[in-house]
């Protein structure tokens, strides 16, 4: 066994033509070096092989079958299977990819019933992003029972990996992320930034109550649920 493994590995590795011990005591070999061939020496070889890769896939491209709308919209990667051609593309705005059911999409900002913000600006949302796109300014509020709200809120949608986290870590419920929308195209780098206004437009009021049932939720009368907790 170890004899056939020494074999194979003296194989694939460099010739050795000698070996002795120096004076010092380290092994010295002696390898054969192994000069190319003179084709291999040009770049003839490696420019007909790369010419022939080009024209296999002109060819792919000008015979094989285009895609149908359905498979061109089709959500996820194409079917590599099928010998479809390469260098066909969605025809946008006209056709559009089918998003997937998790798609989250852009984020809206939900209200209270009196129609401000529910936001409290916590700053947990910039705290746990982990792109740095979400930017808020903090202001006092003139809400009863609320410290502070939002004067600023942006969110740097070029920048947002989409993962979700901020409206994990709002205690509130302010932000969400199901609207299923696809950010637009811009022209200026300024217009990809989402504010307060364009997020409150795409939100609704939310049925939760702000600040929960308070530190005596024991005390309410729960029995519409079946329950009571008095």
């Amino acid at each position: 066994m170890s004899s056939s493994h020494e074999h194979v590995e003296e194989e694939a590795g460099p010739k050795i033509l000698a070996t002795h011990t120096s004076a010092g005591g380290k092994v010295v070999r002696s390898v054969q070096i192994v000069r190319p061939e003179a084709q291999d020496t040009t770049f003839l070889a490696a420019g007909a092989k790369g010419f022939g890769i080009t024209l296999k896939h002109f060819a792919k491209n000008l015979f094989s079958p285009l895609r149908s709308k359905a498979e061109r919209t089709k959500a996820g990667a194409p079917d590599v299977t099928k010998a479809w051609s390469e260098i066909e593309t969605i025809q946008y705005p006209e056709e559009k990819v089918t998003y997937p059911e998790r798609f989250r999409g852009l984020h809206r900002l939900l209200m209270r019933d009196d129609g401000n913000v529910r936001c409290v600006a916590c700053m947990c949302c910039p705290t746990v992003c982990p792109a740095h796109c979400i930017t808020i300014v903090p202001e006092e509020s003139d809400s009863k029972g609320i410290e502070k709200r939002p004067a600023i809120f942006e969110i740097d949608e070029l920048r947002c990996v989409v993962c979700g986290l901020c409206v994990e870590a709002c205690p509130c419920d302010a932000i969400r992320m199901d609207t299923g929308m696809h950010a637009g195209p811009v022209e200026d780098r300024g217009d990809a930034v989402e504010t307060l206004q364009s997020m409150l437009k795409r939100g609704i009021k939310s049925t939760a109550k702000q600040g929960g049932e308070g530190p005596n939720w024991r005390d309410h009368d729960h029995s519409h649920d079946g329950h009571s907790h008095k």
